[in-house]
């Protein structure tokens, strides 16, 4: 299982240190915000279109082949970044690191589902789940330091030996995974559509703010994704072979499980993303203080995620998510009074109790625990483009809160403040007022969104039955 995580640490890792190294890739290469940006949204767009693909592969190939493939792939894809002479060569280098990025996660949850008893697999996954939460965490202090004591190239480049090492260590401990022996036939139809609605709907999330979100670009796009989606789901239920199995829904415990990550990813999301912006925006620190700023909250995480392994694995999901579900309501909830005077050290305990609650959420245990093998591989890739659907959503609606609330604000602090409008430095204290009245707005109404969450997760069992 370690072996296996070797390329999910690396991908996580990469994924999030490279926003680090935005300022002097801009000035290596002389673009603009606009221009680098395509770094970052075509690794998410490639990625996001070829998961669909990784159960077919998964079943074609076998998992530990497909898995070695997703290695190299990456890698070769992070020296060629690390390489790059150009903008154009950087995002280039950077959709093929996503290809082996991209199918890396389904892949890897795939094998450890079948890897792992299923008694046990509570402490397996809260493994696995230690390791999605310290590599995000580790990027931006690790990023900081390469970028400010060595060259931004090195967060690419030292892809190269976690790569060959973790090859080389998953050659020779992981088991092989037999091929599918039905030899199914390629769905292109599903492939096609999959592609350009998954696709276009993860480019117009990601764009939807710059356009605008009642924009002719965005409607028509919305509009034809939705469309090709629809077709999609008609190909998928008329096909005897589809590219994703639309049946895991007809589960219980993994359409209810889906149904509750949209809210939780929600709040995920507006705090990760949200807090970073206030802590170096609004109170000048940098990159690094950043990070560790927010490390204690992914160590409390990662060092609980073993812990509420072992309480699925002798409880179940039900009383978990419950639990989870209102602790991270309540945290959200104290972040709502976040404030220009917040002491540091109640941002960092409010985190860490937020972390304690994310880590008591099983969600891909929760959402695999009922699938029968045979189907774990086209699982596990609808699990994955459900996340990166949501996760890109919920960054964009709270976004479109943010402007909105930071409008409203901005508006009746000035008309408070006309009388004094030359006292120097107002206008600055306006903005940064009015952007943390927003940011308060925006969190209150997170803890209200996550608590919907409940609905669902009442409906998961206590114990999950034995995997067929």
């Amino acid at each position: 299982m370690l072996a296996a995580l070797v390329g999910v640490f690396m991908a996580f890792l990469d994924q999030n240190a490279v926003n680090v190294a935005i300022a002097p890739m801009m000035a290596v290469f002389n673009t603009n915000a606009a221009g680098i940006e395509w770094v970052s949204t075509a690794y998410l767009l490639a990625g996001g279109m070829v998961v669909p693909l990784s159960g077919w592969l998964g079943d074609r190939l076998g998992l530990k082949r497909l898995y070695l493939w997703c290695l190299l792939v990456f890698t070769v894809g992070s020296v060629l970044c690390a390489a790059s002479w150009s903008l154009e060569s950087l995002i280039a280098a950077r959709v093929l690191q996503a290809l082996g990025g991209g199918l890396m996660m389904p892949v890897v949850m795939a094998m450890i589902f079948r890897i792992i008893p299923r008694d046990q697999m509570g402490t397996g996954m809260g493994i696995f789940g230690m390791v999605m939460v310290v590599a995000p965490a580790l990027a931006p202090t690790l990023g900081g330091l390469l970028v400010e004591y060595v060259n931004w190239r090195w967060i690419f480049l030292i892809n190269l030996p976690i790569g060959v090492v973790g090859a080389l260590v998953a050659v020779s401990t992981l088991p092989e995974f037999p091929k599918s022996p039905e030899n199914k036939p390629f769905d292109l139809p599903g492939a096609v559509t999959a592609t350009l609605g998954f696709g276009g709907l993860l480019y117009v999330l990601s764009k939807g703010s710059e356009w605008g979100w009642t924009s002719e670009a965005t409607v028509l796009t919305l509009v034809a994704c939705v469309g090709i989606l629809g077709l999609f789901v008609l190909i998928e239920l008329g096909s005897t072979d589809p590219l994703l199995d639309l049946r895991v829904f007809l589960i219980p415990s993994f359409t209810y499980t889906n149904l509750l990550v949209i809210p939780i990813m929600m709040g995920m999301f507006a705090v990760l993303f949200y807090v970073p912006v206030f802590l170096q925006s609004i109170r000048g620190m940098g990159a690094m203080e950043t990070g560790m700023l927010m490390f204690p909250a992914a160590l409390a995480t990662g060092l609980f995620s073993p812990v509420a392994g072992q309480l699925y694995d002798r409880f179940g999901p039900k009383l978990m998510m419950l639990a989870g579900i209102l602790l991270m309501a309540v945290t959200t909830w104290l972040l709502s009074g976040i404030t220009l005077a917040t002491s540091l050290g109640t941002i960092t305990w409010w985190l860490v109790l937020r972390g304690l609650a994310m880590g008591l959420l099983p969600i891909q245990m929760a959402a695999m625990a009922d699938i029968p093998k045979p189907m774990l591989s086209r699982a596990t890739a609808m699990l994955s483009i459900l996340r990166s659907l949501v996760a890109s959503f919920g960054i964009a609606l709270m976004t479109v809160l943010l402007t909105q609330r930071n409008t409203f604000h901005t508006a009746r602090l000035s008309e408070a403040v006309t009388g004094d409008a030359a006292v120097p430095g107002l206008p600055g204290l306006v903005a940064q007022q009015s952007y943390v009245l927003s940011l308060q707005d925006v969190f209150l109404l997170t803890s209200g969104v996550i608590l919907l969450a409940l609905v669902p997760a009442f409906f998961l069992k206590k114990k999950s039955k034995e995997n067929p």
